[in-house]
């Protein structure tokens, strides 16, 4: 199934659940919607962060993508979405139709799900992937840096991966900068302030097994947790793991 295949059936409430692992060689990205007078505050905060919030398109005055694929529309085409009013979440829908106004700007960001494929064909298991489940993502205290109102702290996604391929899982994810790129942590996860490994503040419970260490990368989720500390008025993302599929194939950002 194509790009534009799946798309549709996610318009059509046929698929609903987390993309990992589908539209293989696709990219994937994480999408935040927020209103105008803080698009540039939010632009140059995610340049001041750029590991954790790689911007790859920004739409405005329009709900269809340019850069990503050819009119994606990006008030249905997401398998959920989460909505947030004072930074509280509300609820996850699976089309933002009834929620648009010519008001909003759609940021769509790198998502690490893209580099996935490069790391499976060098023979990395992702448990995730095999299980089809969702990835493990956990709030962090790694501090970001502030623009305006815009503050909070990194959240990071994780992958156990055998102790003997942690440095070729480094290398392969280090040549997509702008899909998070290479870790930001590797083993010992009190050091960025995760209590308890086994319960992840998004997505799945992943096991790590004895020969594994737990690898984290900056996560696409990092302006939902930021949404919850500076509570605009309104704003939606992407529910953690389900993601926009593009037409452009991974290798594009291949550097």
């Amino acid at each position: 199934m194509n790009p534009n295949e799946f798309r549709q059936k996610v318009a059509k409430k046929e698929f609903t659940g987390p993309t990992a692992g589908y539209c293989k060689g696709y990219v994937q990205a994480n999408m935040l919607v927020i209103p105008k007078q803080y698009a540039k505050s939010f632009e140059e905060f995610a340049k001041q962060n750029s590991k954790a919030i790689p911007v790859l398109e920004v739409v405005e005055d329009s709900y269809y993508t340019k850069v990503l694929a050819d009119k994606a529309n990006l008030l249905n085409e997401l398998p959920s979405y989460n909505i947030f009013e004072d930074g509280k979440f509300v609820k996850s829908v699976n089309s933002i139709e009834d929620y648009y106004t010519d008001d909003l700007v759609f940021f769509l960001v790198g998502c690490s799900f893209t580099f996935e494929t490069s790391l499976l064909e060098a023979d990395i298991e992702l448990r995730h992937v095999s299980q089809k489940k969702n990835v493990a993502m956990y709030d962090t205290n790694i501090k970001l840096n502030k623009v305006d109102i815009f503050d909070g702290e990194m959240v990071v996604s994780m992958r156990p991966i055998k102790k003997e391929r942690v440095a070729d899982s480094c290398i392969v994810t280090s040549h997509f900068p702008r899909m998070h790129g290479s870790p930001i942590h590797v083993g010992y996860p009190e050091m960025i302030g995760i209590k308890d490994i086994t319960t992840p503040d998004y997505g799945d419970s992943i096991e790590i097994q004895d020969d594994e260490i737990p690898v984290f990368w900056p996560c696409g989720v990092t302006p939902e947790n930021v949404l919850k500390k500076i509570k605009i008025p309104f704003a939606i993302t992407h529910s953690p793991g389900h993601m926009f599929i593009s037409d452009r194939k991974d290798n594009e950002f291949y550097e």
